[in-house]
């Protein structure tokens, strides 16, 4: 369980102390110029898990992927069109539990700058770009509580351009942070 688990709500634990579902989002970084920006997807309203939320690409594990490195890979060619070609990978994030039952490892990876987007509308609504150095400011937190299972829970999320980055991209998200910046 992650880091400050104990203080969240019993049935929450409880929840994800089950067996999890293995999967794998790609954490995509996109040099430019003197910056680099990370791409973000907004999830089709049609889907039945995260309907309309930002996230990064990825999902469940299939059979036939090798690790989650290749899920989160062939999923983000199938959702956004980057081919596994115009990926490096670079590193990992700690594998985190979602409440609706997945394990979910980021990848982190550098996309080329000439990989062009092919969008599956059934699954992505559309994709953009935040500056990597807008994440990396403590100053574009936004400080929020949620109400789950009786508990208040303090979350983080970011507001970008009338986007709402919050839930487990903004926990990703923060952790990718903490991996780039020395403390």
């Amino acid at each position: 369980m992650p880091p400050g688990s104990a203080a969240w709500p019993e049935a929450m634990r409880e929840q994800l102390s089950g067996t999890l579902k293995p999967a794998g989002v790609l954490v995509p970084i996109i040099e430019r110029g003197a910056d680099c920006s990370v791409l973000l997807t907004r999830r089709s309203k049609e889907l039945k898990h995260h309907a309309g939320q930002i996230s990064f690409p990825g999902g469940r594990m299939e059979e036939h992927d090798s690790d989650v490195e290749a899920t989160a890979l062939r999923e983000t060619d199938e959702e956004v069109g980057i081919t596994p070609s115009s990926v490096s990978v670079v590193g990992y994030l700690r594998t985190m539990p979602t409440v609706t039952g997945y394990a979910v490892t980021p990848v982190v990876g550098m996309v080329s700058p000439a990989a062009e987007l092919t969008i599956d509308r059934t699954e992505v609504e559309y994709a953009f770009e935040v500056p990597l150095s807008f994440f990396l400011s403590a100053d574009n937190d936004v400080r929020v509580e949620r109400e789950y299972h009786g508990k208040t829970l303090p979350m983080v999320e970011f507001h970008w351009e009338g986007e709402r980055i919050w839930g487990s991209t903004a926990f990703m998200i923060l952790a990718l942070r903490k991996k780039l910046i020395i403390q």
